[in-house]
Formats: structure tokens, sequence, C-alpha cells
């Protein structure tokens, strides 16, 4: 057996991508195989409890948080088999999935999912929450074209799950946030390389009407929405013959990766709150609206599908920013998005806190295929509040996002388990309903000890 790299008792300290979380475990394991992990596993004295897999810590809840053990997978990161005949990849579950991308790229493959954030490790998009409305043409979730996952239980046994052999425990898995143990290596879909096509449409948005997004939604293979101010913009995505300014894609990345979130950061560290902030910001939302207008006049661009992904590893903190997610009934989403353009201007006259980055909208297609889906009831069109902050604003940041989130449960909104900080128990109970209970009483099963469970899931589970 190889030697792990393990923590010692030097206290460390991790935090998630946007600053907002950090962990202080008494252990730190990187395992090199299957075996290194096993022993962590077994080891309680060396290892204690609770111990949680951990990915880049992209999350934005503490759901891999500790102050037990954490094992984090970036050694294992190897792609295994590449299955040209049933089309599939076969990775060990640290591997980022940029990293993957550019790996299938040299066969002339691509996954049917490129999610945009790059640097989220193949493991945790196999078995936790994940969306993606521009390439989601049949699912929006990594986990649901994931066809077989292999992972070491609490006890230190391995076990796996698949689609042609055990389809009702990977329904489980594929949304177990490794709360059955630690993944290790995944199998999932593939296909050959595609161009794509980004379109855009701008709206008032006190006149975009449903019927005309259902409209929009039912004739394009993939669509999201991007709201400023009281300016909607519809983008949609189909596949595409040849390039056509794919060179846009790079300033794309650019804009997410660096630009936009720098210049709302440093338009609140470099003018003091009130009137003078106030203009200036508006005057940069105005100038992304301007930007949106471009692409539509000019007939927006394509690209090649795995160019859309986004590698945030390497963006420096001063360029990155926060967000949260809850999914809503598709059918309902104008009505929503009316009422939550109330919501936040009420918020700012009574705090004088906004949103300094667009309000993303993800559409996502009824999904069935983990039992924790979003999408298992419905189509879903979310209402997504981005925002780059600075210490000096991040109460006020978190107290929006509290409000946020009370605001959403009440009109029924379901949010996801990582992406959607201070989400409660009442919250998520009401969200998931029965299934939330199913899985509840399926993780005191494969793990009657709690070897995996945080404080953060022991706040959302339902106990026995």
């Amino acid at each position: 057996m190889t030697a792990m790299r393990a923590g010692t008792n030097v206290t460390v300290t991790i935090t998630n991508y946007d600053g907002g979380i950090a962990t202080t475990p008494q252990r730190v394991v990187t395992p090199s195989n299957v075996e290194d992990l096993q022993a962590a596993m077994r080891d309680t004295t060396r290892y204690p409890s609770p111990l949680r897999p951990m990915g880049s810590f992209h999350s934005l809840t503490p759901c891999p948080a500790s102050t037990g053990t954490v094992v984090r997978m970036e050694r294992m990161n190897r792609v295994l088999r590449i299955d040209a005949e049933s089309m599939t990849v076969t990775a060990e579950a640290g591997l980022q999935i940029g990293q993957l991308a550019a790996v299938l790229r040299k066969e002339g493959l691509q996954m049917l999912l490129n999610i945009e954030i790059g640097n989220a490790t193949l493991g945790s998009l196999a078995c936790c929450h994940s969306k993606d409305a521009m390439d989601g043409v049949e699912h929006g979730q990594v986990s649901s074209y994931v066809t077989r996952i292999k992972w070491v239980d609490p006890s230190g046994e391995l076990q796996e799950a698949s689609e042609d052999q055990d389809p009702d425990l990977l329904y489980l898995v594929r949304s177990s946030y490794g709360l059955s143990g630690v993944c290790y290596e995944v199998t999932l879909r593939v296909k050959p390389v595609e161009i794509i096509k980004f379109d855009y449409e701008v709206h008032d948005s006190r006149k975009l009407t449903q019927r005309h997004v259902d409209e929009v939604a039912g004739r394009n293979e993939a669509m999201v929405c991007w709201t400023i101010g009281r300016t909607t913009v519809v983008q949609t995505r189909n596949h595409a013959e040849r390039l056509q300014r794919a060179w846009l894609a790079r300033l794309r990345r650019l804009a997410w990766t660096r630009v936009g979130a720098f210049v709302g950061r440093n338009i609140r560290r470099h003018t003091p709150a009130g009137v003078v902030r106030n203009v200036i910001e508006t005057a940069w939302l105005g100038c992304q609206k301007l930007i949106y207008r471009s692409l539509s006049a000019i007939d927006g661009f394509s690209l090649y599908g795995p160019d859309k992904i986004m590698n945030y590893r390497d963006t420096p903190p001063s360029a990155r920013y926060a967000f949260t997610f809850w999914a809503f009934p598709f059918d309902q989403w104008v009505e929503n998005l009316r009422a939550y353009l109330e919501f936040s201007e009420d918020h700012f006259r009574r705090y004088g806190f906004r949103c300094n980055m667009p309000l993303g909208s993800y559409f996502i297609k009824k999904d069935a295929s983990s039992v924790l889906s979003y999408t298992h009831d419905g189509d879903v069109l979310s209402l997504d509040p981005i925002h780059a902050y600075r210490a000096e604003d991040q109460e006020e940041w978190h107290r929006f996002l509290r409000e946020f989130n009370a605001w959403a449960h009440a009109r029924g909104g379901i949010p996801l388990i990582n992406q959607s900080p201070f989400v409660d128990h009442e919250q998520v109970v009401a969200a998931y309903g029965a299934r939330w209970q199913r899985f509840s009483d399926w993780v005191a099963t494969v793990d009657p000890d709690r070897r995996m469970q945080n404080g953060f899931f022991s706040g959302l589970l339902i106990d026995r």
C-alpha cells in the first residue's frame, strides 16, 4: 500500500472557493489509492469522525466541512479508460471536470453535460447537486449521466452501483453527498465533440410573458436567463454546423473568471456606501446590459461544447463571486421573477444592499434520475442571485441570503444542498417532502454510527 499523506495535529483551516466558509479538521487525508481510503475509513482513532470527502470545495454550504477528518481526493485523478464502443469514460473521483474534458477532447469526445465550473471534481458531481442550463439538452445534472459509481462505505468496505445492475441503489447514490461513504471511481456517458451556438434576446422584464418564455424553451435545446435591474436577457443554446465568432468564447470566460466580479468588488472597495456607489454600480450594470444587447445585435456566437467550461481554480480572490440557487416550477417563473424584483428592490430600500452581478435563471428539464433531483416533479427555471462581495459587505450579503431563503421557501422553491447558503431543516423538508424522508432513512441504514455525518447534515436530516 502506498503511503498516504495524512494531516498532523497542527491546525489547518480550509476555506471554500468564495471564502465564506472555513473548516478546521483535526486531520486532512489525501489518499493515493483505494487501499489508502479504506485504511482511513476504518481507523476511527487516527481519523476521527465525522469523515467528510472534499473535492475543490466550490460548495457554498458546509457540505464537506468537518471537525474530525477531511478526505481530499486530488491525488486520485487518473482517467482509467475511455470506451468508444459504449461511449463512456471511467475516471477517479478526484479528477476535475475541466481536466477530464481536455483528455476527452484529444479523442474527439466530450461529456454530455459540460458543466461550467471546470474545477469541480468528478466525484462531487457524481453524487451532489449540480446544474447547467447551456448544455442541458436532456438533463441539467451531471449525476444523471453517471452509469456507475464505486465507493468505500463507512465500514471501509468496497461498494458499487450501476444502471444495469443496481438502478435503485444508483438512484440513491447519485445524490448521496458522501453520506454513504467516499466515492473513488465514476463512469459516465460521452459523445463526439460538437459545435453549439449561443443566441441572445433582450427584454423589458415588465413586458416579458410566461407564454414567450414557454415558446423559447420549446423551440431551443437549452435556455438560461440573465436579469439585470429590470432587463432580462434570454440566452439560448442549439447545435451548430460551423464556428462563428468563436473568439467571443474566450472573452466570455474572461468576463466570468476575471473581470465581472473584480469590477464589482472594487467599486465597493473604492466608493463609500450611498449615492456615489449606487450611481457607479448602476453604470456598471448598464455596461453589462450593453454587452448583451451587442451580442443580440450580432446574432450571438458559436463554440465547441467543451469550450464553455471555465476553470475557476486560478481565479484570484479579488475576482471571485458567490451565489445561491433555488428552483421554481417552470410555468410560474415570470410571476416569480417579478415578485423577486419587488423583493430585491424592497430589500435595497430597507438596507441599501443589492447584488452587483446579474440574476441567473437556469432552465433544467424534468429528471427523476436521483432521489434528490430538484427537477424530480417537473421542469424548473431557477432564481440565482449572484454577488461579488468583500469583507466589508459580507454580513449584508448573508442577511440578503437569509431573507431570500425565507422568501423562496414561502413561494415553494427548492434549494440545492450544496449551493443554497443558510438553508435550514424546515426548508429542505418542505422542498423534498417524502423523498427527503426516504433519503434520511437510507442514510441511517448505511451509516448507523454517523461516521460520515457532520453538523450541517445532522441539522438537515430527519432522525428516525
